[in-house]
């Protein structure tokens, strides 16, 4: 079987002020990704959403709160999509400790994303919102890295990663906006003084359905909605 897996991140760069960083992907088989976005584009059809509108957390409001919270929905009862994210607090980073740059460090971070997301005994083609201009070596070498871990010597299993920009894929979107959720619940920006009623709503609306605080650790073997808190004052070498 094949796999494609769309993956994006929120609050990324190192000195942007903002305590986590959270990388998600979503994952489907690879025949069906075109019924999934048939699916999608109807839901944007339903609401008078123009198609080539990106669904994006940072667009949720009031006015397209029952649009948002159907996509959620649509992703919870979809048996085919998946989705794994990694929570990082950037304010334990010592790049200096570990001899690496924040760019090293990024992309070990979607090593340990992504182990634990492909399908390990299929092929899996993977997609990284584009970062910047000079990411393809730093994605080459992430290939390799993860080929080694999970002895694909042939390149079977990981076949392809490459960088595509969020506005081709309605799936690497809808990963958007549940990275989006998960870094408001964490970041606690629901708290703060004139937030976002209907982010909060729609935050509490992917809890509700997830059955997850967004702010733990879900068990290893959860795979509809599984989530990685990374502790970096208790990892190893090998995390930085």
């Amino acid at each position: 079987m094949k796999f494609n897996i769309y993956c994006d991140e929120s609050c990324h760069l190192e000195h942007d002020n903002q305590k986590y960083m959270v990388l998600g992907g979503i994952i489907c088989e690879k025949n069906n990704r075109k019924v999934i976005k048939r699916d999608i584009l109807n839901i944007k059809s339903k609401y008078k959403v123009p198609n080539k509108a990106e669904i994006k957390w940072n667009k949720v409001s009031p006015s397209k709160l029952e649009y948002y919270k159907e996509l959620v929905n649509y992703f919870f009862r979809n048996n085919d999509l998946r989705f794994r994210a990694v929570i990082i607090d950037k304010t334990q980073l010592n790049h200096k400790l570990f001899n690496q740059t924040h760019d090293d460090w990024y992309y070990k971070m979607y090593y340990y994303l992504l182990i634990n997301l492909v399908e390990s005994k299929n092929e899996n083609y993977i997609y990284l919102d584009i970062k910047d201009t000079k990411s393809a070596s730093k994605i080459e070498g992430l290939k390799k890295y993860l080929s080694f871990k999970l002895m694909d010597h042939e390149c079977d299993v990981i076949r392809n990663i490459q960088s595509i920009n969020s506005e081709e894929s309605v799936i690497m979107q809808l990963a958007d906006l549940l990275i989006g959720a998960i870094g408001y619940k964490n970041r606690k920006v629901y708290d703060e003084k004139n937030s976002s009623l209907a982010k909060k709503e729609l935050m509490m609306h992917i809890i509700e359905k997830s059955g997850y605080s967004l702010t733990k650790n879900t068990i290893l073997s959860e795979k509809k909605f599984n989530l990685f808190c990374i502790d970096l004052r208790r990892a190893g070498d090998d995390i930085g």
